[in-house]
């Protein structure tokens, strides 16, 4: 049995569709609905249970779920980049963790958990998963909270039998409907060209880098969920690790695939990022994957000119945009 945290969410619902298309269905979904849409991304999924976030720890005491469970895949988190209540980020993000790491520990079951590339701050130690993260500044208190629990795991003695740490990078795909202005800019270009309106842009505030010109690692949903499927059986040393298509591209490059993709002219608004997020915006990302190709994951399938596409007309132009 697996458990999945953050289950109805966008990467954690995703990877519940990847088990099941592999023929697996034992599995404890764990999560909060909220008010809003995500229930939808579970609703065609098959698993055993769902567990509501705050009550998984009684559910973890139960002798049946200790006897049957052999991973955690903990996606679970405040992922908001904006987020200024740093306490909540702290607790949902460093002691929610903590506290499954410890059960895995005790209980000998492997851990798998979302850090994120926001851990390395303005990219000024590079992306390379090999640095220690007490080098690295993050610009955010969602950043800080994901480095502060890389660093309480690097540190203790006692761990899981097996135990991996993502750093997510600009994921994009199906499954992302409900996050808002957290959602990709794949998803929103899609809504604003299906407008009319043209794509709105940041400028450039970096005299190194041209409008349109800030570059980031996107990688595709489906890349990211078949590697976790392939880290569950996969004889993989311990360790914090990237996960990115391993190229970085720019906005121009993401905006004309998504132009391309809806047969429709290139427009572009450009506009000033906001004064609240612009000493934290980040004008470069790419993620080292040399680690996870060494160990023998599958290479990236999808590059945006291929994966926009796929996006777009197998779920967002349908009438049932669900996994």
């Amino acid at each position: 049995m697996i458990i999945v945290t953050g289950a109805a969410g966008f990467i954690g619902s995703a990877l519940v569709w990847e088990l099941n298309q592999r023929g697996l269905q034992d599995i404890i979904c764990v999560d909060n609905y909220g008010t809003d849409q995500r229930w939808r991304n579970l609703s065609k999924r098959s698993f055993s249970e769902f567990v509501m976030k705050e009550n998984l720890a009684e559910f973890l005491t139960r002798q049946e779920v200790i006897n049957s469970v052999h991973t955690v895949i903990h996606m679970g988190a405040n992922s908001s980049t904006t987020e200024t209540d740093v306490d909540g980020l702290i607790h949902n993000n460093y002691y929610y963790s903590q506290m499954l790491f410890k059960w895995c520990t005790d209980k000998k079951k492997n851990f798998i958990y979302a850090s994120s590339a926001a851990t390395y701050g303005a990219g000024e130690n590079g992306y390379d998963d090999r640095t220690d993260p007490q080098t690295l500044l993050p610009l955010n208190p969602y950043g800080y909270s994901k480095l502060l629990f890389d660093r309480w795991v690097l540190k203790q003695k006692n761990t899981p039998p097996k135990w991996i740490g993502i750093k997510f990078f600009n994921v994009f795909g199906p499954q992302e409907y409900h996050k808002g202005e957290m959602s990709s800019l794949a998803y929103k270009a899609f809504e604003q060209i299906q407008l009319g309106q043209q794509l709105r842009l940041f400028k450039s505030h970096n005299s190194q880098y041209k409008d349109g010109m800030q570059m980031r690692d996107f990688v595709y949903v489906k890349d990211c969920t078949r590697w976790l499927f392939e880290l569950i059986d996969k004889k993989v040393p311990n360790g914090i690790y990237n996960m990115g298509f391993g190229k970085a591209r720019t906005w121009l490059d993401l905006a004309a695939a998504s132009f391309g993709a809806l047969g429709t002219a290139l427009k572009i608004d450009w506009i000033d990022i906001p004064m609240n997020i612009r000493n934290q915006y980040q004008y470069f990302t790419e993620a080292n994957m040399s680690r996870l190709m060494e160990i023998g994951l599958s290479q990236p399938e999808w590059p945006i000119e291929k994966a926009i596409p796929d996006y777009y007309n197998n779920y967002l132009l349908k009438d049932d945009k669900y996994l």
